[in-house]
């Protein structure tokens, strides 16, 4: 087996790998944990100290002296031993709370920076790292989180995804980029890790019976969204490490570093065309060829990427049916939360994560039935939740009595009330509303709904135009922002409608209808809803709805919201909070 150590190919044992990378991972701790007591003892700035935090994955908070540090889960897998590792991480530093992000994350607040060194270090003794996921990077790489587990898939795309993830993590050309570079992993066409919002996505294909890819590049979100352009057809599997170089050569000699709202590599797309960008991708893949880059790893670490030399699958079916009594509840979560997987005998579980806020003790808990009743991974999704795989079906009616113990039993994952937000106000810097407040405020009116077309539908809400609460993609999506009535501020919420996947399976993007008081959100989602069921036609989906009856409908439907003659007290308050609202921003550090 070879590796690349320094500029060779050397061979080396896989002790010798995990070794390397541990040394490495616990090295870079020590150096940031140097360049925090220089900064704690003013000899950085604030300036300074900024790079070192960021490629770390730590962020300023909008609460002075605490921080929020994102922990990786690379392809979006993590072992049990290492979501009970983030729950003791939760304990000794962030208030016993963790937060799962859009992009497979888990996020941890109100960290102390005197405490971050410690706690970086209890991560990485378990092979979970922070380390590039913020700043000027290639982020966390994303891939499907039913790879393995359903029907339709060519291939599992998770050994391609943890093999990207370790091949560029901690490379230089990966940490100082213009700007964010993300990368996504799809096995089926239902491409629930969404390839087609990523900097570069990767949709596994067959071809004449060798592995491949279909390859996009150039979308993203943001402010202003950009639909991905196809760059390859057709790209043998073993090439996916000198594509992705080729393409991150190109965004770091090309992307705008001058502008930071205009560095992401949809603006060099955009900017200089599709054309060059292709051509100019497909010279440095050439000289990648010709004269070598980064390598492929041939393994990667244990526990990199839930990765197990010896995976527990597939766990032993139960020798009986079970015949007890199922729990409250049980039916309506076997019917929305449980689906049988390729594998004879066998069901992947949905826990609903509500808004992907979960307390230790709920990290212990899932950790501990995945251990009991599935393979001992947990799957991260887009949509804040986690998947429990290889549940024996007779052990269904066990698994749910075990999560709804630790309060994450209940059913409707991915259904309209289980809305997907980002953090907001709630910590970011940037986020001018509190967005979670309003997922609940939706979700507690949403979950009344029973027309089955309607329990489909998507909300996603961000606290700010940045997108991480992927607000364009949402069937229903919102975004914060301000105004002023009568010399007031008042907390407004941008709402857009029918994003999404369409039925050829491309991501579009919602459209903006109008601004609305925070207060005034429900309201609006009720007649929307009301209007698609009493205007849709038969087999209509709700894009297509919204497409046919253009923009203009739903601004006349919702305009007296949006100026309200009726100016009750609590208009000038967010969701969540008893006192006025008041614009306060910080340096934003969260972006998209």
């Amino acid at each position: 087996m070879l590796f690349l150590i320094g500029n060779t190919m050397q061979p080396v044992d896989r002790q010798l790998v995990e070794s390397t990378y541990d040394a490495t991972v616990h090295a870079d701790i020590e150096a940031f944990r140097e360049a925090a007591q220089q900064y704690t003892a003013g000899q950085l700035t604030d300036d300074q100290f900024r790079p070192h935090r960021l490629r770390r994955g730590i962020y300023t908070q909008r609460q002075a002296g605490v921080h929020m540090i994102r922990t990786k889960v690379p392809g979006g897998i993590a072992t049990a031993h290492q979501f009970r590792v983030m729950a003791d991480f939760a304990d000794q530093f962030a208030g016993s709370k963790g937060h799962l992000t859009t992009r497979q994350n888990m996020q941890f607040h109100f960290v102390p920076l005197k405490d971050v060194p410690d706690a970086l270090h209890l991560l990485a003794d378990s092979r979970l790292t922070t380390r590039e996921a913020c700043y000027n990077t290639i982020r966390n790489i994303t891939a499907c989180p039913y790879a393995g587990l359903v029907n339709g898939e060519p291939f599992d795309v998770r050994p391609y995804a943890q093999k990207a993830a370790f091949a560029f993590l901690h490379k230089e050309i990966a940490d100082n980029l213009p700007r964010k570079f993300k990368i996504g992993f799809a096995g089926t066409d239902a491409d629930t890790i969404a390839t087609s919002i990523n900097d570069l996505g990767f949709r596994a294909v067959i071809r004449d019976g060798q592995r491949g890819f279909r390859v996009t590049v150039g979308g993203g979100l943001g402010p202003l969204p950009n639909e991905a352009k196809v760059l390859d057809e057709f790209l043998p599997d073993d090439r996916v490490i000198n594509r992705i170089e080729s393409v991150v050569r190109l965004f770091a000699k090309y992307g705008n570093r001058g502008n930071k709202n205009k560095a992401r590599l949809k603006f060099v797309l955009r900017e200089r065309g599709f054309e060059w960008l292709r051509d100019t991708v497909e010279l440095e893949y050439q000289d990648i060829l010709q004269n070598g880059g980064v390598a492929t790893p041939e393994i990667v670490p244990e526990g990199f990427g839930g990765f197990e030399l010896q995976p527990r699958i597939p766990v032993s079916l139960p020798p009986v049916i079970d015949h007890r009594v199922a729990d409250a509840g049980f039916d309506e979560w076997f019917e929305t939360s449980a689906e049988e997987q390729k594998q004879a005998g066998y069901a992947i579980a949905t826990v609903r994560v509500e808004q992907g806020n979960m307390t230790s003790a709920q990290m212990r808990g899932v950790a501990d039935a995945a251990d009991e009743f599935g393979d001992g991974l947990l799957r991260l999704t887009m949509s804040q939740n986690l998947l429990i795989g290889f549940v024996p079906l007779a052990n269904l009616k066990r698994l749910h009595a075990k999560l709804k113990a630790i309060g994450l039993g209940e059913a409707g994952a991915d259904r309209i009330d289980d809305v997907m937000t980002c953090p907001g106000a709630y910590s970011c810097n940037l986020a001018l509303t509190k967005s979670m407040n309003l997922g609940e405020a939706l979700a507690l009116t949403l979950v009344k709904e029973t027309d089955p077309e309607i329990r489909k539908l998507a909300v996603h809400v961000s606290g700010c135009p940045n997108s991480c609460g992927q607000h364009w993609t949402g069937d229903f999506g919102f975004y914060g922002n301000a105004r002023k009535i009568n010399g007031k501020e008042v907390p407004y919420y941008l709402m857009l409608l029918g994003g999404g996947q369409d039925e050829t399976g491309i991501m579009r993007f919602g459209l903006q209808i109008q601004s609305l008081p925070a207060r005034l959100v429900p309201t609006a989602v009720d007649r929307v809803i009301r209007h698609f069921q009493a205007n849709r036609e038969t087999g209509e989906s709700f894009r297509s709805y919204v497409m046919r009856h253009k923009v203009e409908t739903f601004r006349k439907l919702t305009a007296d919201l949006a100026k309200p003659a009726d100016l009750f007290p609590e208009i000038y308050q967010d969701w969540g909070d008893d006192v006025q609202y008041s614009l306060q921003l910080g340096r934003g550090e969260c972006a998209a």
